[in-house]
């Protein structure tokens, strides 16, 4: 019964995923200035299983988890500085709760970023929604 209650209480206190302030930059070429939208992702540690003997085991009895959406909501923000005939909108998601699961990439980057390129090199103009 105590290793049932500490593997509960230690999963659930080892998945540490939650939604995370976060800062995207966003430009168009046509549009004078580059927007910094603050939002909310997903982010942090979750549990996850994976056996030596992967070769031996079935693809389900391995458990690779990631923090993902488990509500978003989508808002939309306006370019500043940007030409008539330019659609001067950006839409982005924004997490309401977070769980920890399979990576879905129909909504979710599933690898870690190696690159930095999350910056502006234009004026940049705050947009705080």
């Amino acid at each position: 019964v105590m290793s049932v209650l500490f593997g509960l209480i230690f999963g659930q206190a080892a998945s540490l995923c939650a939604p995370s302030e976060y800062t995207i930059h966003v430009e168009k070429r046509e549009c004078a200035y580059c927007l910094a939208i603050n939002t909310t992702i997903c982010a942090g540690f979750c549990m996850t299983r994976d056996s030596n003997g992967k070769k031996l085991l079935l693809k389900s009895a391995l458990s690779q988890n990631v923090c993902t959406y488990k509500e978003m909501l989508y808002r939309t923000a306006l370019i500043p500085g940007c030409p008539h005939h330019t659609i001067p909108y950006y839409s982005y998601p924004v997490a309401v709760s977070c769980k920890c699961g399979k990576c879905n990439t129909d909504y979710s980057d599933c690898v870690r970023e190696r690159v930095r390129t999350n910056y502006c090199t234009k004026p940049q103009k705050l947009c705080n929604l």
